[in-house]
């Protein structure tokens, strides 16, 4: 997707990394490699000083994937035009006792983004809005100095509208996990599915993440992240998590989670913690692993590489007519809504309407996050899935 910009400014990269081409024109589709300014656009906005804002035109054409990252991902994938909108601001059971080892503290990293030219800059993000097709997104941060979640969308994968993939990527010690699986792991897993038979779909998902996971931890970079990923294509839905960001289908207005959060207290994460030599224990009513880490799965975490495993979970669920949409969200969100209280704000505004509120209802599902004590990152995906039934 080609984008005219409408103010001559360039700013460093936080959340989107697009290549420039001459005549000033901005491409979503960018390598990791590929120098970068980042795009925003708010149609119905006023323009303001800390708003960039683009108009979106569409060329003759695949058009490529938008991803709230430092860069796009997928040279086989190509995606529809997406309306960006950023805006910035100046503002268990008891465990039986015995002798453990030191406790490990998780690093903590600083964000870090290559440095481009120019002569301004945009400080840090406090909120993200996308309209893309057939999808929602509303980013807001937490407490913390910067943002650590990230998400990706890819439609109009080879030329078909009816596949698509989607994540949403919950980091901590920084958000350079999470950033990197933003750019890669949907590329993986889709390289990993080409070729494939339909009945190893499970495996190669699996084989996507641990290949991510592995090229992270070569990188030598610290921190980890959690991730939900939905792959959809020939009419299924392909969900899988690693960690506790979340998937929630709505059926015919009823709940349905398609994932289980990676917790140290689920019974089947503990035992497997405690039977490869680790252990864990209740720090100030939260269980964690070796004192330090809240989640037993998850991109990254070398340092708790032996227990965090980043093998994920996989449901596979056929689009039917009643399968409304998926929700995707970090746990900023559901440490404080439940899924089906989620599932009903959406539907209010999306199902049975003329109007589709979709992206107000992403807005609502964070605010009543926030309004209910949430510090922390928040980021709510909606995927309306009639779009994608072949």
């Amino acid at each position: 997707m080609s984008c005219a910009v409408a103010v001559a400014l360039r700013v460093s990269p936080l959340f989107y990394k697009l290549s420039v081409s001459p005549p000033v024109t901005l491409n979503l589709h960018a390598s990791p490699s590929s120098p970068s300014t980042p795009s925003h656009s708010s149609p119905t906005s006023p323009l303001s000083p800390l708003t960039l804002r683009l108009n979106n035109q569409p060329e003759d054409g695949p058009v490529s994937s938008s991803s709230f990252s430092s860069s796009s991902s997928s040279s086989s994938s190509s995606s529809t035009t997406t309306t960006p909108r950023l805006t910035t601001a100046t503002s268990g059971p008891a465990l039986m006792k015995r002798k453990r080892p030191a406790m490990i503290e998780i690093p903590s990293a600083a964000l870090s983004f290559a440095a481009t030219e120019g002569p301004a800059e945009v400080g840090p993000m406090d909120e993200v809005e996308v309209e893309g097709e057939g999808y929602y997104v509303f980013c807001k941060r937490g407490k913390r100095r910067a943002m650590e979640d990230r998400y990706s969308a890819v439609v109009n994968i080879k030329g078909d509208s009816k596949q698509a993939f989607f994540g949403v990527f919950d980091g901590h010690g920084g958000a350079k996990a999470a950033e990197f699986a933003a750019n890669n792991i949907g590329r993986n897993i889709m390289k990993e599915v080409t070729g494939r038979r339909e009945e190893e779909i499970e495996e190669a998902v699996r084989d996507g993440y641990l290949t991510t996971d592995a090229e992270f931890l070569k990188e030598g970079a610290s921190g980890g992240a959690c991730c939900v990923t939905a792959l959809i294509r020939e009419g299924d839905l392909v969900v899988s998590n690693a960690g506790d960001c979340r998937a929630v289908l709505s059926r015919g207005g009823v709940a349905e989670a398609l994932t289980v959060d990676h917790r140290p207290c689920r019974e089947d994460e503990r035992d497997r913690i405690e039977n490869t030599g680790g252990y864990v224990n209740c720090c100030r009513g939260v269980w964690r692993i070796q004192g330090s880490l809240a989640v037993s799965r998850g991109l990254g975490d070398q340092h708790l590489k032996n227990w965090v495993v980043a093998e994920p979970e996989t449901k596979v669920v056929r689009i039917r007519p009643e399968c409304e949409f998926l929700i995707l969200a970090s746990d900023g969100l559901w440490d404080k809504v439940s899924n089906q209280e989620a599932v009903d704000v959406v539907r209010h505004s999306c199902v049975g309407i003329d109007n589709l509120e979709a992206f107000s209802a992403c807005k609502k599902l964070v605010d009543l996050s926030v309004t209910r004590g949430s510090i922390d990152d928040i980021s709510v995906m909606v995927i309306q899935l009639d779009h994608f039934i072949p």
